[in-house]
């Protein structure tokens, strides 16, 4: 293949580099193998996906996203690029449905919460941002942290240990689900690659890859 494919993860998820010479079916082959020999080490889970190294319309682009699904257990949420006007209307879209999940449960911050700052949620809370080292989320619902996590995060705080807690990037100090907690320590480290999603599991917290079958749980997305 001579690594005319170069996979990278990141905060977001997924970056690959294609190799701009060669003739895209068979860097486009070369995906699919690529994405097939690694399926065992991504596992399940649902990523964003940055293109970079070679220009593609947007069918390429489709096509390459095909074959990493078609060869492999990754959802890809979203691509992501590096075109300002492209990226600007993705985030439109996004701000929009943030205001559409806002209609219906009336919780969500936008912003980094930073050491020292505590957010206290009566329902669920949506942080559009990320939760700093020191930093506190508390919330009767489920939390979701549309950025890194390395601060606490308490999500169902009246008891409920159906809550869970969502990260685009999980390295917190402190996790906790109604009265059950686990500490990760006093240096925040990442507990995996992409989205993860925590919440009770035989009288634990328990931590994994985001993963559809998850998304029934959390009752506001």
């Amino acid at each position: 293949m001579h690594n005319t494919v170069v996979i990278k993860g990141n905060k977001s998820g997924l970056t690959v580099f294609l190799d701009p010479a060669p003739p895209f079916e068979q860097l486009l082959s070369d995906v699919a193998e690529k994405f097939r020999e690694s399926a065992r080490f991504w596992g399940s889970v649902q990523m964003a996906l940055t293109l970079e190294g070679r220009s593609m319309t947007p069918a390429e682009e489709f096509a390459v996203v095909n074959a990493i699904t078609e060869n492999s257990q990754i959802e890809i949420l979203c691509l992501l690029d590096r075109d300002l006007n492209r990226s600007l209307r993705c985030e439109k879209a996004l701000n929009e449905k943030l205001m559409e999940l806002n209609s219906r449960t009336g919780n969500f911050y936008r912003g980094t919460l930073r050491a020292g700052e505590n957010l206290e949620a009566e329902a669920s809370i949506v942080v559009i941002g990320d939760v700093e080292q020191g930093a506190r989320v508390t919330a009767r619902g489920n939390v979701i942290v549309l950025g890194e996590c390395r601060g606490l995060v308490h999500a169902g705080a009246a008891g409920d240990r159906e809550a869970v807690i969502v990260a685009l990037d999980m390295a917190p100090t402190q996790l906790r689900v109604a009265s059950v907690q686990h500490r990760f320590g006093e240096k925040p480290r990442r507990l995996g690659k992409g989205p993860m999603i925590a919440g009770v599991e035989d009288g634990r917290i328990a931590v994994k890859p985001l993963k559809k079958s998850f998304l029934s749980r959390i009752n506001f997305i």
